[in-house]
């Protein structure tokens, strides 16, 4: 490059000499008379301090896969994200301080399980850490909790305890000779402002200068920064989470912050941010950066998440600068948010200083896109970035370089960010030369993003990527080969800690779960477990050697595939069983249903003894044995394929050793459930329901002690007569039952309603299982009278946090658990507790004319939150309410619903993300005709 810089050097002084020629950026033929943006870039010009462009390891388990890639691509992986003048280039890596729980994809190992226990070396942040120091001794590192062991404070995390848990972190932080630049608080749980004076000063009497970020939630804790004096001495950056519009994953066409924000005077971050793919996100990452500064002087951009190093299926699986989902054959995809943030990382450096006038929309309009430019401490380089997501025209611009800033060649690097798959990506597209006076031209295309530059930089790896393949079978791992206090090689925690102990009863390494206590979580609570594998892999058996340590239940996992936040929302097969010999075979799925299949009482395991549990998948039959006999097996379809894991139900500290994965031999042909039943069954009345059991002829055996029993998902419905008895079912023989089942008409009866006739029978010496269903709908009978909205039956109901609310405010995850409620003071007996995003579905077939309601944001989180009410008449806004915060006087709502059939009660959140976005549909009523 430098040799090419001196060539271009010469072509310039000839061109000086010369009109300007349009510039290589757009052709004459894209638009024969672009749009113009003069920007002068002056030395002289001002703004705030850089502080860097980065990226988080964490919240959570997002980099977990990484550590077990092999070389090289493990080594070029890394490269990509943090060499300079390679790839993404990070200048910030903010890392999780693990917790022993879940905090999005995973659970990262806390330092400390116990009050006395101290490991320095677990998990994968300190590795990355040094890695990343590694490739580039200047990057900036920063530690953030999302939770903690239960331990600490007793279950409180602004606790004392959890002070000298982060100062040990700190040490351990130390002992890996590496230096912490910034910490943060609570991951967007708000903060304790004694926590952080008490925080702040115990850093400062140890000798750390580590600066503290608070709080990384919103932008309120600058109103006590305001009013505090303490306080504000305490925190040295305010870090906001998606202060972009459309908060967590939203389009960042603009950005904010709060006037009493820009007041303090301290440094404005937007502190985690992103939350997008990893190719479709682009236009977004690079708005948030220039937006960002010119909508809210932010100063300081962290993308969440640093890498999609996790298995296919989580929640997130493919956000990040990169996806690295199969560490056994190194396979990994680079995705177009890395060079976009390379078109910022490798021509700036924190430190440099923006130029507030030499920044600014195109054109004057925000839809044309935006340009933010920088300097270098004494003036020595300028970069210039520009993004043009928005526009739909190419434009021009026209630069003038003035007093104080070199007037030497200008690289221009280009990535094309229009479609995900676009090819051009940190392409140095030309080199322009000033005139005498300082003048250059660039043409810029849609959707484009551009960096204009004197320094002699950019570049990008070339190490590619081999081919994907899936991970054969049978693999099998005793845990011998792991050092005491590590992470099994593929296994990634979900909740809990998984890690390597001395073997109870035997010799050799086996696998403990470690943490003793529920934690102080970040989000909703599960069992401790953990996944592993392929998720092409169909038929197989998933075993391991178990041990209780005390009284539960331990758990095999089969074929898990989605999983929905919180982690209990997991498709899998679930087989579990106790110390007294109780086991279960069940389905999960993403609304953390789980559904028994299958059960029974075998041979009291006792603790402290080691025993082999197994749980086959053949086709639609599933088997679990135990110390080599079978239990019982059950035909299901929900599931061909996914991952294998192991857990425990709740905290037990027991231990696992050989798990083994391998092939499973094809299954006899399943029976068959047949079930028939009306379409439709109004409430309170009867129908009559037909369920056919069926051995194939091709079974090879046929099927003793048959029993058909009907029951329903929902409560209420009856069945009669009960259940039907047959003595024995041979291959290529039906039977046959009737049930006539009435259905219930309880307000809260669901329209779509599930009739399952269950077959237990006995085939080749083993209990089994056998289900079929249909669907009946139950109509909700329209409402009459002046009704409250609260009393009636929802067709449908979603909320942004926990469920709705009856008569009380939405409160926290759990049902009833909210206030009166409360707006402006006046509380209200009747109404709806809901979150934004959230929507309430009423059936009103056309028979009410009128709903009437008071909207607004609970007192119960005041002064915090900010909602819009719509209400949505067959899918057509009927009324919706301007953006209304807590402070904003309630607003009465008045809607003609006169004909509607389908009436939906929308919340949406506000100009932020949606915490404490708390809404109420207080006195909501609604006025129908008597019959």
């Amino acid at each position: 490059m430098r040799g090419l810089t001196r060539l271009f050097i010469v072509i310039g002084l000839l061109c000086a000499l010369l009109p300007m020629a349009a510039s290589p950026g757009a052709s004459a033929d894209d638009d024969p008379a672009p749009s113009a943006t003069a920007i002068t870039l002056d030395g002289e010009d001002t703004g705030r301090t850089f502080d860097g462009i980065g990226a988080i390891s964490g919240g959570g388990g997002n980099s977990r896969l990484l550590i077990d890639y092999p070389e090289p691509q493990r080594a070029a992986i890394l490269d990509y994200l943090f060499k300079p003048g390679y790839g993404a280039n990070l200048q910030i890596l903010k890392a999780e301080i693990g917790g022993d729980t879940n905090s999005t994809d995973g659970a990262e190992p806390s330092h400390m399980h116990t009050a006395d226990d101290l490991n320095c070396d677990r998990g994968y942040e300190w590795w990355l850490m040094a890695e990343a120091k590694k490739r580039n001794p200047a990057i900036k590192l920063y530690g953030l909790a999302w939770g903690a062991p239960g331990w600490v404070g007793g279950g409180e995390f602004w606790s004392e305890d959890m002070t000298d848990y982060l100062l040990k972190w700190l040490g351990c932080a130390s002992r890996h000779h590496l230096s912490i630049d910034y910490l943060g608080g609570w991951n967007e749980r708000g903060y304790d402002k004694t926590w952080y004076e008490r925080t702040h000063t115990a850093l400062r009497e140890r000798g750390y200068a580590t600066r503290l970020v608070g709080a990384d939630s919103g932008w309120e804790v600058a109103d006590d920064i305001l009013k505090d004096d303490a306080f504000a001495d305490s925190v040295d950056i305010i870090g906001a989470h998606y202060p972009c519009e459309g908060g967590d994953g939203g389009t960042a066409l603009s950005c904010s912050t709060t006037q009493a924000a820009r007041d303090t005077g301290k440094p404005l971050w937007a502190s985690e941010n992103g939350s997008l793919d990893t190719d479709v996100g682009a236009p977004e990452l690079i708005r948030s950066i220039t937006r960002g500064y010119l909508d809210a002087e932010m100063t300081a951009y962290l993308n969440w998440p640093l890498i999609a190093s996790v298995y296919p299926g989580l929640p997130y699986d493919t956000v990040g600068l990169a996806v690295a989902a199969q560490p056994w054959s190194g396979a990994y995809r680079l995705g177009k948010s890395l060079w976009t943030t390379a078109q910022v990382t490798q021509f700036t450096r924190p430190g440099w200083t923006f130029m507030d006038h030499a920044s600014g929309y195109l054109g004057g309009e925000r839809a044309n896109g935006s340009y933010v430019s920088l300097r270098s401490p004494g003036r020595k380089a300028y970069s210039t970035i520009v993004e043009t997501t928005t526009a739909t025209r190419p434009q021009r611009l026209d630069l003038s370089v003035g007093e104080g800033l070199p007037r030497t060649p200008v690289q221009v690097w280009e990535t094309d960010v229009s479609a995900p798959d676009a090819k051009e990506n940190l392409v140095h597209t030309t080199t322009l030369v000033p005139d005498r006076d300082g003048r250059y031209s660039l043409g810029v295309r849609p959707g484009r993003v551009y960096t204009l530059t004197t320094l002699d930089a950019g570049g990008k790896g070339r190490a590619t990527s081999p081919a994907a393949r899936a991970l054969t079978l049978p693999y099998a791992d005793d845990f011998d080969r792991y050092p005491v206090g590590r992470e099994a090689r593929y296994l990634a925690d979900m909740q809990g800690s998984y890690e390597t102990v001395r073997c109870q009863g035997r010799r050799g390494t086996c696998l403990r779960q470690m943490a003793p206590v529920k934690p102080i979580e970040w989000q909703d609570d599960s069992d401790a477990y953990a996944l592993i594998g392929d998720g092409s892999w169909a038929d197989y058996t998933v075993s391991a050697d178990v041990l209780l340590d005390r009284p539960g239940p331990v758990e095999l996992i089969g074929r898990a595939g989605r999983q929905a936040r919180p982690q209990n929302r997991q498709e899998g097969y679930f087989l579990r069983v106790d110390d007294k010999g109780a086991w279960s075979l069940s389905r999960s799925d993403t609304e953390a249903r789980l559904t028994p299949l299958a059960s029974g009482t075998a041979k009291a395991l006792g603790t402290g003894r080691w025993h082999h549990l197994a749980l086959t998948m053949s086709g639609t039959t599933l088997t679990a044995a135990l110390d080599g006999k079978r239990l019982g097996a059950v035909d299901d379809t929900a599931y061909s394929r996914g991952i294998a894991g192991l857990g425990v139900v709740g905290y037990q500290t027991d231990q696992f050793d050989n798990l083994r994965i391998t092939p499973a031999a094809k299954a006899p042909a399943p029976a068959a459930v047949d079930v028939t039943a009306p379409p439709r069954i109004e409430r309170g009345e009867t129908g009559t329901v037909r369920a056919t059991f069926t051995v194939p002829a091709a079974a090879g055996s046929g099927a003793r002690d048959v029993t058909l029993t009907p029951t329903a998902a929902a409560p209420g419905w009856t069945f009669a007569p009960g259940a039907a008895h047959f003595p024995r079912v041979r291959p290529g023989q039906t039977v046959s039952a009737e049930w006539r089942a009435t259905a219930p008409d309880a307000r809260d009866t669901p329209v779509d309603n599930v009739l399952t006739a269950t077959a237990t029978y006995e085939r080749s010496g083993v209990p089994h299982w056998s289900y079929g269903s249909a669907t009946v709908t139950v109509p909700i009978p329209p409402p009459t009278g002046t009704v409250a909205v609260s009393d009636l039956a929802f067709v449908a109901q979603t909320n942004g946090w926990g469920p709705v609310e009856r008569d009380l405010s939405n409160g926290e995850r759990q049902a009833g658990d909210g206030h009166p409620l409360t707006l402006g003071g006046t509380v209200h007996a009747k109404g709806l507790g809901v979150h934004a995003n959230g929507e309430v579905g009423l059936h009103l077939g056309g028979n009410c004319t009128r709903f009437t309601a008071v909207v607004g944001v609970d007192d119960e989180v005041a002064p915090n939150g900010s909602a819009v009410f719509t209400v949505v008449g067959d899918g057509k806004e009927l009324a919706t309410t301007p953006l209304l915060r807590n402070d904003a006087e309630p607003y009465p709502l008045s809607v003609d619903v006169s004909g509607v059939s389908r009436l939906d009660l929308r919340i949406g959140g506000g100009d932020d993300t949606n915490a404490n976005d708390h809404g109420d549909w207080a006195d909501a009523r609604l006025i129908c005709s008597e019959t």
